[in-house]
């Protein structure tokens, strides 16, 4: 990326795309301060508070899973031991039109509205319904993290996310690891998240439900289109229709004055008239075509032997382990041509 601009307004739901590569997860390292530019710099305010989900992440260990996820409200604990703090020091100071006295109470009183906006609910309440919203069961919480998979534990670090309270989100691929009711929750969820939004998916029905702003990141420059992901795709096509347009009107506007330059370049009586066109030409702003990445993967499969008319049958089927059954009795017959969806919530057993 070279010599970008763009800024974050407090109600930005931003859909950030782009090829793979382009630069994408760099960015919001940029913006997390995970990394720093070559050159430039980017201005945020002391007090923003930012969640970042990335698309890799360790996995979570020695917790159970509603152990885990209150680890989010940390900070909370910790306004509470401050509380708790100025509360002993104001009982035994009797200095009270000192500065330093009332800097405490002014400091209690911050605390204190902080902790009732953030204690409209009870920190336990929260979580559970942040998880239950995640696709978590009830007899999960207790179970440790290390029992779960990658994309369960990605699951835990969301809600801790979502818990935190930030002023802005950062997502990178957040819908990888969810199934289809964890993302109908997730997507309500976003659509009344008061603060800022930046989100990377390749689900185009999630990036239109949820985002009111578009930034594309192409061949190392970025376009900017106030709109959600399936009207940036039209704008952008007509963009680069007009853009051609004028490119091409253009060239044959060069083109009709170079020649006449060339054509009357020695004719006394016309050097008026080519002098004035080998200025204006100098003088021209020339359009340019904005670059843009056409590279695509080619792949070509050999022809495959027609199959039977069922591809696959399977009756009386289990699945399983000593400590879990995943599905029993299962019957499934699927036919030569059909495309199949198999749906269902991660565990279920689709893999």
């Amino acid at each position: 990326m070279d010599n970008i601009n763009f800024h974050i307004s407090e109600s930005d739901k931003i859909g950030l795309v782009g090829k793979n590569g382009a630069g994408k997860s760099t960015i919001m390292k940029l913006i997390c301060g995970l990394q720093s530019p070559t050159s430039g710099q980017i201005d945020k305010p002391n007090h923003i508070k930012i969640g970042y989900l990335p698309q890799i992440m360790e996995h979570h260990k020695g917790k159970t899973v509603m152990e885990e996820t209150m680890t989010a409200f940390s900070a909370m604990t910790d306004l509470e031991n401050e509380l708790e703090e100025i509360g002993k020091e104001l009982a035994e100071r009797q200095d009270y039109e000192s500065k330093e006295y009332l800097d405490l109470i002014t400091r209690m009183n911050e605390i204190n509205d902080v902790l009732l906006i953030e204690h409209s609910e009870p920190p336990a309440v929260q979580a559970e319904k942040t998880l239950l919203g995640l696709g978590f069961k009830d007899d999960d919480f207790g179970r440790n993290t290390e029992t779960f998979s990658q994309g369960w534990n990605m699951r835990i670090e969301l809600a801790k996310i979502l818990l935190s309270r930030p002023d802005v989100l950062l997502l990178d691929e957040p819908t990888n690891h969810l199934d289809i009711e964890s993302i109908e929750w997730f997507e309500d969820y976003l659509k009344s998240f008061r603060g800022s939004i930046l989100l990377v998916s390749h689900d185009r029905r999630f990036l239109d439900n949820v985002t009111n702003r578009t930034i594309e990141i192409m061949v190392g420059h970025i376009h900017d289109y106030k709109v959600p992901y399936t009207k940036y795709l039209e704008l952008r096509k007509e963009r680069l229709q007009q853009q051609m347009a004028a490119y091409e009107n253009q060239q044959k506007m060069i083109e009709k004055t170079e020649d006449f330059i060339n054509k009357f370049r020695y004719k006394p009586t016309k050097s008026n008239q080519v002098q004035s066109r080998i200025k204006a030409l100098e003088k021209l702003d020339r359009i340019e075509i904005d670059e843009t990445d056409n590279s695509t993967l080619t792949v070509k499969f050999p022809p495959a032997p027609r199959s039977g008319d069922v591809v696959f049958k399977g009756t009386d089927l289990t699945v399983g382990y000593p400590q879990k059954v995943v599905f029993r009795n299962a019957e499934i017959e699927i036919r030569r041509g059909e495309k199949v969806a198999l749906v269902g919530r991660n565990g279920e057993g689709k893999t």
